[in-house]
């Protein structure tokens, strides 16, 4: 034991606090997608199997509704949600009024009439029970939404001292662990590609809090201050709505804030400068990139019938770094494919591979994160579709789609699916861990899933 301390003390302050953070054992899923945004879970004992009546530790019912995924602090799971109070008034039938030359057509509001709750909850990670519940608003909608959509797709954030959430068009909420309300922040409520809504989760790093407010009227990056709620920075966007989260990216050169869109951006997180754009093409900003400390990568999601790229860019990038017509690759794209099958569900980054899942059809690809070469593309038969994001635990992929069956598939460039697994529910929301136990969000339970 002295000579162990006599090794720190010739440490730098740096290393050591890093030195420590590695020896204890943490127990946090702070933000959307883990604490390295990356969906890979380092914890052990948690189980390869379970259905309704094998290793359901607990379940809770959803008051509410919200196609947010929870975040784990401690012994606490944050998870937001949007109560419908009262349904929208119907309107009147009456003669259908025919627009005059020039004019729009008129734009059904009757959604205006409605009441909901937005509120946020804290669970007890043990057992299951509401510790407390805060409602931060209760009142109309301010925008329309998709039949299909809720008024709480973003997650909630935690850096540890408070928790973050961020409800699309009604506004950001700071509240302590104790659930007492610090701030709030009106970010202003904007229409949405067909009414689907919001979907980009806020992040928190370095006493900042970044907000992405893309849609399709008047999109903007803000950082807020996180103690206060004070804005920082704010830069207009020429993008239209977008899902994707961004991400911190730390790589060997410094640190970036990457956010997607149909042009992919980095930016300087303390000042919000450019600092590298590349067209990224696809429909759709909706997967989430991911990285290790030499590149990043990314990708849009498609529409029917159409591909999109991959793209793997190194670190250090400057400028417009864009593929000109024919260019797989440049001095800053290490490489881009658009055969990866790259749709809604974010890519996971493991063990120099990444794996890419469609959104229908239960087709895998493996690619090699060094080259862009695709080791393999398979076939697993009768999935759903898939909104949530596949994640690693021990050396293996699961994934799930929208009915509950949880597919287990070897990582590795060899194919091999090792088991399925079923909840009875609907889900969206991607899969978080506690310290010994998975926590599935579905449409009417959470469900903590452990041995």
């Amino acid at each position: 034991m002295k000579q162990m301390f006599k090794i720190l003390r010739g440490i730098s302050p740096f290393f050591l606090f890093f030195f420590m953070l590695s020896a204890c054992s943490t127990n946090e899923w702070p933000q959307l997608y883990g604490p390295n945004s990356n969906m890979v879970i380092q914890t052990d004992g948690l189980p390869t199997e379970w259905n309704d009546s094998l290793n359901v530790k607990w379940t809770a019912d959803l008051e509410g509704e919200g196609w947010s995924s929870p975040i784990v602090l401690g012994d606490k799971i944050f998870i937001s949600s949007s109560v419908l109070i009262k349904e929208a008034e119907k309107p009147e039938p009456k003669e259908e009024a025919q627009p005059q030359d020039g004019q729009p057509a008129p734009v059904d509001k009757s959604y205006e009439t409605a009441i909901y709750r937005w509120q946020l909850s804290c669970l007890d990670a043990k057992t299951g029970k509401q510790l407390w519940k805060q409602v931060s608003f209760e009142g109309n909608p301010r925008i329309n939404k998709h039949v299909g959509s809720t008024y709480a797709c973003e997650t909630p954030v935690t850096n540890g001292k408070y928790v973050y959430a961020y409800y699309g068009m009604v506004g950001v909420y700071c509240y302590d662990l104790s659930g007492n309300l610090i701030w709030t922040k009106d970010l202003g409520a904007y229409p949405t590609l067909n009414g689907w809504g919001t979907g980009a989760s806020p992040v928190v790093y370095n006493g900042l809090l970044y907000v992405l407010v893309d849609n399709e009227e008047s999109s903007f990056l803000v950082a807020l201050d996180a103690a206060n709620g004070e804005e920082k920075w704010k830069i207009n966007r020429d993008e239209t709505t977008n899902y994707s989260t961004p991400v911190i990216w730390k790589n060997v050169t410094g640190t970036e804030l990457v956010v997607m869109g149909k042009t992919a951006r980095s930016y300087n997180p303390e000042t919000g400068d450019l600092i590298w754009q590349i067209n990224a093409g696809g429909n759709f900003a909706i997967p989430t990139p991911v990285f290790d400390e030499e590149f990043i990568y990314f990708g849009n999601a498609g529409g029917p019938q159409q591909t999109t790229s991959l793209f793997a860019v190194k670190a250090g990038a400057k400028g417009d770094i864009s593929l000109q017509d024919g260019e797989t690759s440049n001095e800053w794209v290490a490489w881009s494919n658009a055969n990866t099958g790259i749709s809604n569900p974010s890519p996971v980054l493991y063990n120099g591979m990444i794996y890419v899942l469609s959104s229908r059809g239960g087709d895998i690809s493996c690619v090699n994160a060094a080259t862009g070469e695709v080791l393999y593309q398979k076939k697993v038969e009768k999935v759903g579709a898939c909104w949530a994001s596949p994640w690693i635990n021990n050396d293996n992929l699961y994934f799930y789609d929208e009915r509950g069956i949880t597919r287990v598939v070897k990582t590795g460039s060899e194919f091999e699916v090792l088991g399925e697994n079923k909840l009875d529910d609907k889900f969206w929301a991607s899969v978080v861990p506690t310290s010994d136990a998975y926590v599935f969000k579905g449409v009417e339970k959470i469900y903590c899933v452990g041995l």
